[in-house]
Order: structure tokens, then C-alpha cells, then sequence
């Protein structure tokens, strides 16, 4: 079965008593396609010269999708914006930024095609399961678009106070994602690595270039350097590194809960993790009530159980509770907080017809609602890859 990605996977992000009732943040609904968050807003930044720090959205939707977001601006055009692939409508003017704790959830709509008909029998007998059993709560691939090629996190090494190590990561370790421009910044970088006079005469304009320009001013200051490197990008990383520990703090839950004949694997980029199918009733009521903290040294672990997990999973790379507190900068923090371990979608409907553009084959369109959080995706796997 192949997840086809077209403009009719939709995604609708949902207001939750935010409102427009005057002030000085200019809401607006962002319509994006083929353009991560990240990007969209970078590039509202340049064309509007914006600075970046007045700009706020509550989550980070797919690029692969056609999706609606919002986004408040302080002091913003009191007007509409269009250029490729984004569309910016003014919709009024509020009191506060957005935040993500504004959003209630999230509204998709996703066409699978190419479809055989054992699949699809498959995929309809998985959404009755998840709709008795809920599915796992996972941090998707989406989360991890900043992991380089040698799958190490930044943030690891930022915890570990190996600043050299964490800047090269952020600056220079070749991304699935990058662009040709982008590959090429890398790639003399890693050839001069330690030259900082020759990276900055090699280097464009850019971010990047100015904190190599740092560095040729303080030859050996990484701890400055990485300082540099933009609040954005470094939430980035500690949102990637944090959530990779949940969710293998998840998996290590469902393995203490589940039998080895209910879990099956499924391959994300982070790795291989547990998926569940026909709990038992009182697997149901555990897994539905288990929520699991955020790992942060700023949150305090109560449960022994859980605590065990926790040093279980920090022990496999060389950390500690307490090494989940970024010391510099100070701007930087891991989020605390809890969250389910499972999601079940609102909403479900669900319908299998003709592909008309697979002769021969089936399509299942499915629309749902999922709270804040939960990713789409994971819905997808459990329903095609289990």
C-alpha cells in the first residue's frame, strides 16, 4: 500500500478560545503546500521584514500536505499575502501571539491509493481495532527533520556540554532535507572544518556564516558560537532529542504491558518501535489512562516504575535526570508536561472506492480529528504497516 502524497491530504488546524477581539497582533490563517512551517515563516520574515521574533504559531504542520495553520504577528500588515506555495489571510486583530496551547486539534483528510484488496481489507479490520484499542501516541518522522545523516541528535551532545561537537551537527552534518544551495554551504564546511578564515570567505551571506565569522574572531569559544545559532532551530533540536527519549520511554511501557504476540514493529526514522493490536480489556483501560512525562529535569518523577524507565533509557546514552536541564544559553529550555500514551481520532469516517488513477486498484479516503499532538501519521502506519 502507498501513502500518496497529494494536495487532497489535508490538514486543518483548530482554534481553542483564541479569537480575534482587537490589540496589537495582527492574526492571520496560514495556507501552506510543499513547505515545511519553518520555512513558510522564514519566508513571511524576509517579504514582510518582519523580525522574526514577533512572529508566532502554535504547531509545525507537513510539508508533504496541503495545510492551514495560524499566526499571529505583532504589529503586523493589516493585509493578505501571496506568493508560492503559501497564502497569508488576514482574519483581525488579537490581544496575545498564538501559542501551541491554543490549539484544540487537528482536522485531516487523506487519500491512500494504489491500493490491492487484501490491504485494504487489512487497513478496514485495523481502523475497528483502533477504534476499540486507540493507537500509540508516537513523535512521528516529522519530528526529526532536523536528525543529520549519522542519525546523532544535536541536543545530545548540547546536554553533554560538547558544544564543538553540537555546533558541527547544526551547521554542518549533511541533511536528507537540504537543498542544493544548502549541500553545498555543508560541504565546504566540512572541508575547512577548523579553518574559520577560510569558511567565512567561502560561505554567502548567511546565518551561518555569521556565526563562523564568531568563530574566527574566538578560535576556540563553541559554547559562544552555539549560542548563535537561532532560538528557533534550537527549540528545534531540543523538541527532536526530547522526543526520541519519549518515545522510546512509550516503547519500553508497551513491552512491560503487552505480549510479545500483540506488539509488532514498524521501521520510523528514529527507529524501530512496538505497535499494539487486540488489547485485552484490562491492557485497554492501563494504556488508556497512562500518560508519560515529558523528560525534563524541570519535571519531577513521583512514579518508581516510571523512574526505573526513565534510567533505563537515559543509562543507554550516558545521561542522567539532571542532564535534562540546558545550563547555556538560558533562553533554551526542554518543555515539560505530560502526554498520552495513546490517541483514539474523532470523527472517523472512512470510504473505499475505485482508483481512478490506478486501474485496477482501491483508494480508502479517511477524514478524522485528532487532539493537539498526535500526528496523522502514526494513524497511517498503524492502519497499513501492521
Amino acid at each position: 500500500m502507498k501513502i500518496k502524497r497529494k494536495p487532497e491530504d489535508f490538514q486543518v488546524e483548530e482554534l481553542s478560545g483564541f479569537a480575534p477581539a482587537g490589540g496589537a497582533f495582527a492574526l492571520y490563517r496560514l495556507t501552506k503546500r510543499s513547505l515545511g512551517t519553518p520555512e513558510a515563516i522564514q519566508a513571511i520574515a524576509r517579504r514582510w521584514e518582519v523580525p522574526r521574533r514577533r512572529i508566532s504559531f502554535g504547531g509545525l504542520k507537513d510539508r508533504h500536505a496541503l495545510t492551514r495553520q495560524f499566526v499571529t504577528i505583532e504589529r503586523g500588515p493589516r493585509r493578505d499575502l501571496r506568493q508560492t506555495h503559501l497564502e497569508l489571510t488576514y482574519l483581525g486583530q488579537a490581544a496575545r501571539p498564538f501559542v501551541p496551547k491554543d490549539i484544540a486539534g487537528n482536522r485531516f483528510t487523506v487519500v491512500l491509493r494504489d491500493v490491492a484488496q487484501p490491504a485494504l481489507d487489512r487497513a478496514l479490520g485495523a481502523l475497528n481495532e483502533v477504534a476499540r484499542d486507540r493507537c500509540p501516541n508516537y513523535f512521528d518522522d516529522q519530528r526529526f527533520g532536523s536528525l543529520g545523516a549519522g542519525g546523532e541528535f544535536v541536543a545530545h551532545a548540547w546536554c553533554e556540554g560538547r558544544y564543538e561537537r553540537a555546533l558541527w551537527l547544526a551547521l554542518a552534518e549533511p541533511n536528507e532535507h537540504d537543498r542544493p544551495a544548502e549541500r553545498e554551504q555543508k560541504r565546504m564546511l566540512l572541508e575547512r572544518w577548523g579553518d574559520w578564515a577560510a569558511c567565512k570567505e567561502s560561505l554567502a551571506r548567511s546565518h551561518r556564516r555569521s556565526i563562523i565569522t564568531y568563530l574566527s574572531d574566538h578560535p576556540t569559544d563553541f559554547r559562544g558560537a552555539f549560542a548563535r545559532v537561532q532560538r528557533d532551530l534550537r527549540g528545534l533540536y531540543l523538541a527532536a532529542f526530547q522526543s526520541f527519549l519519549w518515545n522510546r520511554l512509550l516503547a519500553a511501557c508497551l513491552r512491560e504491558s503487552c505480549r510479545p504476540d500483540q506488539l509488532s514493529s514498524v521501521r520510523l526514522k528514529s527507529g524501530t518501535l512496538p505497535f499494539y493490536r487486540s488489547l485485552d480489556p484490562s491492557q485497554r483501560t492501563e494504556l488508556g489512562r497512562l500518560e508519560i512525562p515529558l523528560p525534563s529535569a524541570r519535571e519531577r518523577l513521583e512514579d518508581a516504575c516510571m523512574k526505573i524507565r526513565v534510567e533505563r533509557v537515559l543509562g543507554e546514552f550516558g545521561l542522567e535526570w539532571s542532564a535534562l536541564r540546558i545550563r547555556h544559553p538560558k533562553d533554551s529550555y526542554f518543555s515539560r508536561g505530560r502526554r498520552p500514551a495513546t490517541f483514539a481520532p474523532a470523527a472517523l469516517t472512512h470510504e473505499a472506492s475505485s482508483d481512478e488513477l490506478y486501474p485496477s486498484r482501491r483508494k480508502l479516503a479517511l477524514r478524522f480529528e485528532l487532539p493537539r499532538g498526535a500526528y496523522a501519521t502514526i494513524l497511517i502506519k498503524r492502519l497499513t504497516e501492521l
